[in-house]
């Protein structure tokens, strides 16, 4: 192979795989983006969206809720694919069917894309489920209290709200939050900084004083 010809390539191969890795950055920059708002018109709509598809599902049922979906996808595409027939005959032209671009697009998953995903989420399962069965054998009794103290906590947390309310709110606060600690960063880091210290120094005197209390080791 001529030298100029695999330098060419080696140079079309690093820049595509640089291509892939800036829109990776600017897809995780986009969540980031959005919730800070930096573009107002694309964070509020989203916010709009999800919060409709929340407050919908609130309403209705999860079932009825993706049915209307579908239902509102396929009368806008079925209208749009009648009026380009009608403009096709009426003008006499072939252009054909108006989403042959898409239905000829490829839309499988490459068994690579799923194994990679697979093997992530396994990662995170096998994870959660060691710390699961740390914190309910009590291997570390101040842990297992901890654990047990948010569970009472929810209970009253779930007597209250439900989970479509716990997820409108946490929408809400979801982009309410950003915008507000990057204006309030300083301040809120100190009396973040202060609860932390509070909490430390009353779980470290729980320690002491708990009987039989599995005590951390230095290495941990």
């Amino acid at each position: 192979m001529d030298p100029m010809t695999q330098s060419a390539q080696i140079s079309s191969s690093q820049g595509f795989a640089d291509g892939q890795n800036s829109a990776a950055k600017e897809s995780k920059l986009s969540v980031k983006d959005l919730i800070h708002w930096r573009d107002p018109k694309k964070s509020g709509l989203v916010f709009g969206l999800s919060m409709l598809l929340l407050l919908s599902l609130a309403a209705f049922s999860v079932i009825s809720v993706v049915s209307y979906l579908l239902l509102a996808l396929l009368c806008v595409t079925i209208t749009f694919r009648i009026y380009k027939s009608v403009v096709q005959a009426v003008q006499k032209s072939t252009e054909g069917h108006p989403f042959k671009t898409l239905i000829d697009k490829d839309v499988s998953i490459p068994p690579e894309t799923f194994r990679k995903h697979v093997d992530a989420s396994l990662t995170y399962i096998n994870r959660a489920l060691k710390q699961m069965s740390r914190l309910f054998l009590v291997e570390d009794l101040v842990d297992s209290l901890k654990l047990a103290v948010v569970m009472w906590l929810m209970t009253y947390v779930g007597a209250v709200f439900n989970g479509i309310t716990i997820l409108i709110l946490a929408n809400i606060l979801l982009f309410a939050v950003p915008p507000v600690y990057e204006k309030n960063k300083t301040q809120i880091d100190q009396y973040i900084d202060v609860a932390r210290t509070q909490v430390n120094t009353t779980i470290a005197k729980l320690q002491e004083k708990l009987p039989g209390a599995v005590k951390r080791s230095k290495t941990e």
